[in-house]
């Protein structure tokens, strides 16, 4: 068995737990904007703040323009990925055509083709750390890190073994080209805002 088999397993074997914990979550009294997901089995919760959306809704747009309103696009919806309790809910989730959601009522981390995250100053690390680790064990062909920050846009793709083998970068305001990815269109980036 492979590292990768092992953190799908967990993945699996995760689900209850995280159903316990996002279960207490939602009886908490999280403020109104603000998004709660667990990476490595850490609470984190982060304000939505008016770039990120920003930014959000321009990626979302996009993808809708090229696929038409049956695509299934999620922003800040739960999807459990392989490793130790990972309860993520992605800034923007693409699935693949047909996907449904599994016996529980979860999305499968299996259906997902393309995942994007716009960086908050809080949890930076795990965009870029372990949740960009657990997207290529889960084989998710295409992850895209808008940083308004840096002002750039991150693109990893071709999961291997456990971490993407191809990367590039692209500073906002030129057009990012993913049409020989799974999403097959052109993002300009000209307006995404910076912090």
């Amino acid at each position: 068995m492979t590292v990768l088999d092992d953190r799908i397993d967990m993945a699996d074997a995760n689900t209850k737990r995280l159903d316990e914990w996002f279960e207490r979550l939602e009886r908490m009294p999280v403020p109104e904007g603000f998004r709660v997901e667990i990476v490595e089995g850490n609470v984190h919760m982060t304000p939505q703040r008016d770039t990120h959306w920003a930014i959000i809704f321009r990626i979302a747009r996009a993808v809708d323009d090229k696929f038409g309103k049956d695509v299934k696009i999620f922003s800040a919806v739960r999807i459990d990925f392989p490793g130790h309790e990972n309860g993520f809910c992605p800034d923007i989730a693409k699935l693949r055509d047909g996907a449904e959601p599994d016996g529980t009522g979860h999305w499968r981390y299996q259906d997902a083709e393309f995942v994007a995250e716009v960086i908050s100053q809080g949890t930076a690390a795990n965009d870029y750390g372990p949740k960009k680790l657990a997207y290529a064990a889960a084989e998710v062909p295409l992850y895209l890190i808008a940083d308004p920050y840096q002002g750039r846009c991150h693109v990893f793709s071709q999961p291997k073994d456990g971490d993407y083998t191809a990367e590039f970068r692209l500073a906002f305001g030129q057009d990012l080209d993913l049409t020989d990815t799974v999403l097959g269109l052109t993002l300009p980036t000209a307006d995404f805002p910076r912090d």
